[in-house]
């Protein structure tokens, strides 16, 4: 999750001591505020939309499971032509977390046993401490996962104009000895 020191622009923290048997339900709709905070904090150029529907439910003895879905509308820029570029992200959300005093939570790799990671399973479970977890900041852990890191339009090729474009070759003292060595061999 976002460091202790970095505040999410959709920060929600739910508390999490006495959840309901199946689970509290929380929905977070972002305001003009927070989208435009978001769009900031993700170099994009808009955020439109920004909805979480999240299920904070029990897990295991003492633990915590959020699973859910993050829906939101951007702009972000292309990075060929860099025109405004409009796309959808729709990601699940799933996260498990411990308390950070629980004998599950300790194990990890302190524990000296093995630690089996499947890449395709879920994540390990995050620790916390106190009694309330940001479940706005793990929406939008989510939410930056599902933007295209390289967005360009459909159909937009980066071309060069000029096939024989390379740079110039530096001149010097190593760039001669290393023509020398290459006509040797």
């Amino acid at each position: 999750m976002l460091e202790d020191e970095e505040v999410s622009p959709v920060s929600f923290k739910a508390f999490v001591t006495r959840l309901p048997q199946k689970g509290m339900p929380v929905v977070i709709d972002a305001n003009e505020g927070q989208r435009i905070a978001l769009a900031a904090a993700h170099d994009l150029v808009s955020v439109e939309r920004f909805r979480a529907e999240l299920l904070v439910a029990p897990w295991k003895r003492n633990g915590v499971r959020v699973s859910g879905r993050i829906v939101a509308d951007i702009t972000q820029s292309c990075v060929v032509t860099l025109e405004p570029l409009k796309a959808t992200i729709d990601e699940d959300v799933e996260g498990l977390f411990l308390p950070a005093d629980s004998k599950l939570g300790r194990l990890g790799f302190e524990g000296g046993g093995e630690i089996h990671v499947d890449a395709e399973g879920p994540d390990s479970p995050e620790t916390f401490t106190g009694d309330t977890i940001d479940v706005g900041a793990l929406a939008e852990e989510f939410f930056a996962l599902g933007i295209d890191p390289y967005p360009r339009k459909t159909g937009v090729q980066l071309t060069s104009t000029d096939a024989d474009d390379a740079p110039p070759e530096p001149d010097g003292p190593l760039q001669e000895k290393l023509r020398q060595l290459t006509r040797k061999t």
